[in-house]
C-alpha cells in the first residue's frame, strides 16, 4: 500500500510538472502595421490559472514592502491568495489598477504585456531548490503593470528586477520572453537564467537578458524561442541589455569573441530549435509576409496524403530564415491576429486531420474523412491511430489567451482593449475588457480545475470543447454557428460602443468606466449562458445512444 501511494504522488508531480509548461504564441504588430493604427500585442494559452480579476490601484505609505510570491499561477489557490511569499522589494507610494491572472496582460494606462515561455540550455536550469533566484516573471509582470505607463520604462525596470533578485522560471525549466507595448511601441524582452548556485551576496547578476524595439511598420511572432539576433548596444533607440549579456556566454564557453564572428544572442543562450516553434515561425511568416522570402514548402498535397509524414525529404531550414521582425504585406487587424490564434495548421503538412488514418470507408468504394478526425487528438486517440503529436497555435489544453489592443487617440480608459477568450481560441469567443473597467463577471473568475462549476465561462467551453469528440467535424458546425454571429456582432457595436463611452467620459470619467464595465461583464455572462445552451444541444444530438 505504501509502495502504490509512493507511485501514485510520483504521478501526480509529473502531471503538474509537465502540465506547468506553457506553450504560449505571441504576436505583436507596431503602430503603423495594423490596420487602425493601434500597437497590437497577443499572447495564447497562457498560464494553469484562467482567472481574471481586477486589481484597483492602492496608496502606501512610506517604507511598506511589497511581497514576492511563488504560487500566482496557481488555479487551486483562492482567488486572491498568490501562494508563497518569497521576500520582499521595496512598495511604492501609488499603484495602478490592472488585471491580474496567471500572466497579467494590462493596466489601466493601456500598458500591455504577452508572454512565451522558451528554450534554454540545460545548464541554465535553476528551481527554487537549487538557487536562491526569488523572481518569477508574473510577478515581474504584475510589478510593472501597477508601476509604469510607459514600455520602455517597464521593460528596464523588469530587466533590473531580475537581475536584483534572480531569475526564477515558474513555467517548466524555460527561459521567457515578454513583448512590453504601449500606444506607441513595443520591445520584445528575452531573459535567461543563471543557473543553479546563484546568491544575491554573490553580487552577480541572477539574470542574462536583453530587448529590442520591434519597428513600427513591422510585425513579429515568438513561439516559444528566442528571436533576438544580433544586438547593437551603442544604439540605445532599440537595445537594452544587462551588463553580463554577452560575459554569460563567453564564460560558459558558448561565444568565443576571437572568432571573429558577430554574437548573436538567440544562438548563444538556446538549444538547437525543435519543430514545435519552427513550425509557427513557419506559418507566421508565409501567412503574413509569403513573398518575403522562398519559404520551405509545407502545404498539403491531395496527390500525396502522406507528405506530411515523410521527414527524411523535408526541408529543415535554419533559424536564420526567420527575421526578428518583418513588414507583414497587409496591415494586421485583431480579428486576423484572432484568426491566426485558431490556426491548428489547416491545409498544411501540420494539420492533423489530414492524416490518412483519419480515412473510412463512405460505402461507395471511396474514402472520406472520419467525422472523428479532429486537430486535437488526445494521447489516448493518437496511440490509437498511430499519429505524431503537432503543436498548432490553438491549443485543446490551453487555459486562456488575449489581444491587447493599444490606441493613443483615446482616452486610456477606453482606448485598451483586452480581448480575452477562454480554454481554447478554437472554441471560445472573445470578450472585450476595456482598460478602465471596473470589474470582471464573476463567471470569468471562477475555476478550480479539480472540481466542475456550473458558473464557471471557463469550465462552460472546455465542457463543449470536449463534447465535440463525438463527432467533432459536425460539432465545430454546431459551435460556430453559435458563436461566430455573436462575436460579429461585438466587433459590429464596437465603434457604437466606445462613442457611447466617449459621450459620458467628457461629462463623468467614473460613469464611463461603469458603462463599459457592464457591456463588458454582460457579454461575459452571455457567453457562459450560450455555452450551457450549446451543451444541452450537443449532447441531445449527438448522444453516442444514437447511430
Amino acid at each position: 500500500m505504501k509502495n502504490t501511494k509512493l507511485i501514485l504522488l510520483s504521478v501526480i508531480f509529473l502531471f503538474h510538472s509537465f502540465s506547468n509548461i506553457v506553450p504560449c504564441t505571441i504576436i505583436a504588430v507596431g503602430k503603423k502595421a495594423s490596420a487602425d493604427g493601434s500597437v497590437l500585442i497577443s499572447h495564447t494559452d497562457t498560464g494553469p490559472d484562467s482567472r481574471i480579476f481586477y486589481v484597483p490601484g492602492k496608496t502606501y505609505k512610506s517604507g511598506e514592502m511589497a511581497p514576492i510570491f511563488w504560487g500566482i499561477q496557481d488555479a487551486t489557490l483562492p482567488l486572491y491568495n498568490d501562494g508563497r511569499i518569497l521576500g520582499y522589494l521595496p512598495q511604492v507610494e501609488k499603484t495602478y489598477g490592472y488585471f491580474q491572472s496567471a500572466y497579467s496582460h494590462i493596466n489601466e494606462y493601456q500598458l500591455g504585456i504577452a508572454e512565451s515561455t522558451t528554450a534554454q540550455r540545460d545548464e541554465l536550469i535553476v528551481t527554487l531548490e537549487t538557487g536562491k533566484q526569488i523572481m518569477t516573471i508574473e510577478q515581474a509582470m504584475i510589478f510593472a503593470l501597477q508601476r509604469f505607463k510607459k514600455a520602455k520604462d517597464a521593460v528596464q525596470f523588469i530587466g533590473d528586477l531580475l537581475t536584483k533578485y534572480g531569475f526564477l522560471p515558474s513555467s517548466g525549466d524555460g527561459s521567457e520572453t515578454l513583448v512590453i507595448a504601449d500606444t506607441e511601441e513595443a520591445w520584445v524582452f528575452e531573459v535567461f537564467a543563471v543557473g543553479p548556485g546563484w546568491t544575491p551576496e554573490s553580487k552577480k547578476p541572477g539574470a542574462t537578458w536583453a530587448a529590442q524595439r520591434l519597428g513600427d511598420d513591422q510585425a513579429t511572432m515568438i513561439p516559444n524561442y528566442s528571436i533576438i539576433k544580433e544586438i547593437n548596444t551603442n544604439d540605445k533607440q532599440n537595445f537594452m541589455v544587462s551588463a553580463n549579456y554577452m560575459q554569460d556566454a563567453i564564460d560558459r564557453g558558448w561565444y568565443n569573441p576571437a572568432s571573429g564572428k558577430p554574437f548573436i544572442w538567440q544562438e548563444a543562450y538556446t538549444p538547437l530549435p525543435e519543430e514545435y516553434a519552427t513550425s509557427r515561425f513557419w506559418l507566421f511568416y508565409h501567412t503574413f509576409m509569403p513573398n518575403l522570402k522562398n519559404w520551405p514548402d509545407r502545404m498539403l498535397d491531395p496527390t500525396n496524403p502522406y507528405k506530411g509524414m515523410q521527414p527524411y525529404y523535408q526541408v529543415v531550414e535554419p533559424l536564420s530564415l526567420y527575421p526578428f521582425s518583418a513588414t507583414p504585406e497587409k496591415k494586421i487587424s485583431v480579428k486576423d491576429i484572432i484568426a491566426f490564434q485558431r490556426s491548428t495548421f489547416e491545409g498544411t503538412i501540420y494539420d492533423m486531420t489530414s492524416y490518412p488514418e483519419w480515412l473510412v470507408p463512405d460505402g461507395k468504394g471511396n474514402y472520406v474523412k472520419s467525422q472523428l478526425a479532429t486537430p486535437f487528438p488526445g494521447s489516448d486517440m493518437r496511440k490509437l491511430i498511430k499519429q505524431t503529436y503537432r503543436r498548432p497555435v490553438a491549443r485543446h489544453r490551453g487555459h486562456y489567451g488575449m489581444v491587447c489592443q493599444l490606441r493613443s487617440w483615446l482616452p486610456n480608459e477606453i482606448g485598451g482593449v483586452y480581448w480575452v477568450y477562454l480554454d481554447n481560441p478554437y472554441f471560445s469567443p472573445y470578450i472585450p475588457i476595456y482598460a478602465g473597467n471596473l470589474s470582471v463577471a464573476e463567471t470569468y473568475n471562477i475555476y478550480d480545475p479539480n472540481k466542475y462549476e456550473e458558473k464557471s465561462a471557463r469550465w462552460a467551453i472546455d465542457f463543449v470543447d470536449n463534447l465535440a469528440n463525438l463527432k467533432f467535424q459536425e460539432i465545430i458546425k454546431e459551435v460556430r454557428a453559435v458563436r461566430d454571429p455573436f462575436e460579429s456582432e461585438i466587433f459590429a457595436k464596437q465603434n457604437q460602443i466606445e462613442k457611447e463611452a466617449e459621450t459620458l467620459y467628457k461629462k463623468n470619467p467614473k460613469e464611463a468606466r461603469q458603462f463599459l464595465t457592464n457591456y463588458s461583464n454582460g457579454l461575459m455572462n452571455k457567453v457562459t449562458e450560450m455555452y450551457h445552451g450549446l451543451r444541452d444541444t450537443i449532447i441531445t444530438k449527438y448522444t453516442n445512444d444514437k447511430e
